[in-house]
């Protein structure tokens, strides 16, 4: 299933794609795509329900983040073996953990706000992954059937901010509108492997990223298990896995996003993004 949330910031209700490409409301089915609904058993909910019956949305209408009520938003450095390469930096010996705030996230389309005072906002494409279950010291061999499901995440970052002034990566990392998520949240039984999908992310038409899933360093049961060591990830966390070379601080010289520019960006068979960015 592409299950989405369609409506004003704030006021998203929840949603599936047909298999005719209209939208069809859900929100009689339930109430948003948050917590327990997420659920092997929250979504078995919404495999019951007849889609032809449910009323078509406007196809005009905005679609926000692809979950809502977000209580962590994980993100994981230096996780692919080519990117790790364009920085010039060791591959790391167990994975590299900071956080986004999730006032960051924004709906796939929303306008990025390149905030203010800002020398080098740039992009990072990256895999995201919904959690649908508690997990807490989860065995690694175990550790997919936790996942609900898959979605695009842009981690846009400010490098001035994130790698130039003192502290963590996190203040680089979290102004509002540098986690846009979506279109869909696609459910794992229709991504056959993770491992394997194509990324790609165009600036103003030209292709920085084309990359692939295929070079993470550290997979996605090693990542959820390794988290659980540390933390319970609840139903609802969004782990964004690390993003392919390509980035604008690896060009020569390096490229910036900066008001008026659009971005563009896709996942096989999780859709795309597109978005303009603004002045904050």
């Amino acid at each position: 299933m592409k299950l989405l949330r369609v409506g004003p910031k704030g006021q998203e209700r929840p949603a599936i794609l047909h298999s005719d490409n209209s939208i069809r409301d859900l929100s009689t089915v339930l109430s948003d795509f948050t917590g327990d609904n997420l659920s092997d058993s929250g979504l078995a909910k919404i495999r019951k329900t007849d889609i032809d019956a449910l009323p078509v949305i406007d196809p005009s209408e905005r679609i926000g983040a692809c979950v809502g009520n977000v209580g962590k938003f994980i993100c994981i450095g230096l996780n692919y073996a080519d990117h790790a390469a364009e920085a010039g930096m060791e591959l790391p010996s167990e994975p590299v953990i900071f956080m986004k705030a999730t006032s960051a996230i924004c709906g796939p389309n929303d306008a990025i706000e390149i905030p203010r005072h800002s020398e080098k906002t740039d992009w990072e494409i990256e895999l995201g992954v919904v959690i649908g279950r508690r997990a807490k010291y989860v065995d690694q061999a175990e550790a997919l059937d936790y996942v609900a499901g898959y979605c695009i995440t842009n981690d846009v970052s400010e490098r001035q901010f994130q790698l130039e002034r003192t502290g963590q990566w996190t203040k680089g990392k979290s102004h509002d509108t540098f986690g846009p998520t979506g279109p869909w949240l696609v459910t794992r039984d229709e991504v056959s492997d993770p491992h394997n999908l194509g990324m790609w992310l165009e600036v103003n038409g030209k292709r920085f990223q084309d990359g692939n899933s295929n070079t993470m360093v550290f997979k996605i049961d090693e990542i959820i298990a390794f988290l659980s060591r540390f933390m319970t990830l609840e139903p609802g966390d969004i782990i964004s896995t690390g993003t392919p070379p390509g980035i604008g601080n690896g060009q020569t010289p390096p490229v910036f996003l900066k008001a008026g520019d659009q971005i563009k960006l896709g996942i096989d068979g999780l859709g795309e993004q597109c978005a303009k960015c603004i002045d904050a």
